[in-house]
């Protein structure tokens, strides 16, 4: 399989990145300095990160409103103002999850959707299917960099004066070197930042502005991954799938007041009737936190048992957070414990390994909310 590359693939094998397949592209996972420095430099000051694989994608056309609220749990109609941005999940008919993404209203009826790159061509289709005079415009020549970290906004003022005022969620439009660009005050590590949306053909030109500032530093997926990690944060495929629910995902916040149970448009969205059982009943599994004793790591996929020996859940997550000092993971288990401060055991390698439910985030989480 041929794979895919982002705009800045030059620049990325010129800075020396390690590259690997991820979700149909190329990607770096880290640069010389590695993961654990990338991680660190970003927590302290800024990384810049290239999330060109993600889906880029234009929802616009009369009633394209009520088409999103038809397909997710948000109050989409009256409670999504221009330029602001909510977190959303395509649920199915099972209330399982097909994918989560993040939707910017750029007017009454466009909509600027970002979806996971290895959930693209599905959420592509899913909402082409649904189409019904709408038009659905893939952005495939854009380039996404997210610029992340509590130096990124001193970073941006330099681009765009407008930016430097967004407060968490909410997105501008701007001219950077003549070109016109969408920027987000969002992001995937939990400290402040910034997504900007750019023509891939002025990406490579824009990444190298940005990195021309002593504050920042490349970053590459595995630095992504352990920072999203430490900041509690799903990731589809791992915490997120087909067989989860909103739920046992610990993402009910995600679901408007007003699209719930007794709200004012309740429902209406695939799998609701089936989420709101759920919400009242409780799953037999959830989604916790487990710091581990010592500093031997556990691995997505092994088996959490409680003290007795008993199988209770599995790791679905899991890495060094080197921002806390120690391996990290995130499971699902039996919900009765799911308390802060429960014992448990990590089968690794014929071992067992001791750990505790932590509460999430690991690390604080440095949002801007004005």
């Amino acid at each position: 399989m041929t794979l895919l590359l982002t705009p800045l693939d030059a620049l990325h094998r010129e800075l020396g990145a390690k590259m690997v397949p991820f979700a149909g592209y190329d990607m770096p996972v880290q640069y010389p300095t590695g993961i654990i420095s990338e991680h660190l430099h970003t927590r302290r000051a800024c990384g810049l990160f290239d999330v060109s694989h993600m889906g880029q994608l234009i929802l616009e056309g009369p009633g394209s409103a009520a088409l999103l609220e038809s397909l997710v749990p948000v109050d989409i109609m009256d409670g999504l103002a221009d330029d602001k941005q909510t977190y959303a999940l395509f649920t199915n008919a099972q209330g399982g999850i097909l994918d989560d993404l993040i939707i910017t209203r750029w007017g009454q009826e466009k909509f600027f959707l970002v979806v996971n790159a290895g959930r693209k061509r599905q959420d592509i289709a899913y909402l082409q299917t649904h189409l019904s005079g709408q038009t659905l415009t893939v952005l495939e020549d854009h380039a996404l960099l997210a610029l992340q970290g509590p130096a990124a906004r001193e970073v941006i003022r330099k681009i765009s004066s407008d930016a430097v005022e967004l407060h968490f969620m909410q997105g501008c439009s701007g001219i950077v070197d003549g070109v016109e660009v969408y920027i987000t005050c969002s992001g995937y590590t939990g400290e402040d930042g910034f997504e900007i949306s750019v023509p891939g053909s002025v990406a490579t030109g824009l990444a190298r502005r940005l990195l021309g500032e002593e504050l920042v530093q490349a970053a590459g997926l595995g630095a992504r991954d352990s920072l999203r990690l430490e900041a509690g944060l799903c990731l589809y495929g791992h915490e997120l799938t087909t067989e989860i629910d909103p739920v046992q995902a610990g993402l009910v916040w995600s679901i408007s007041r007003s699209r719930r149970a007794g709200g004012e448009r309740a429902g209406g969205f695939p799998g609701a009737d089936v989420i709101f059982r759920r919400m009242i009943d409780k799953p037999a599994l959830h989604r916790v936190g487990l710091r581990v004793d010592g500093k031997r790591p556990v691995r997505e996929g092994q088996l959490v048992l409680d003290e007795s020996g008993r199988q209770v859940g599995e790791i679905c997550s899991a890495c060094y957070g080197a921002s806390v000092g120690g391996p990290i993971a995130m499971a699902y288990i039996e919900r009765e414990l799911g308390l802060p401060g429960t014992r448990l055991l990590v089968v690794s390698r014929g071992k067992h390994l001791p750990v505790a439910v932590t509460p999430m985030p690991f690390n604080p989480q440095h949002y801007f909310r004005g």
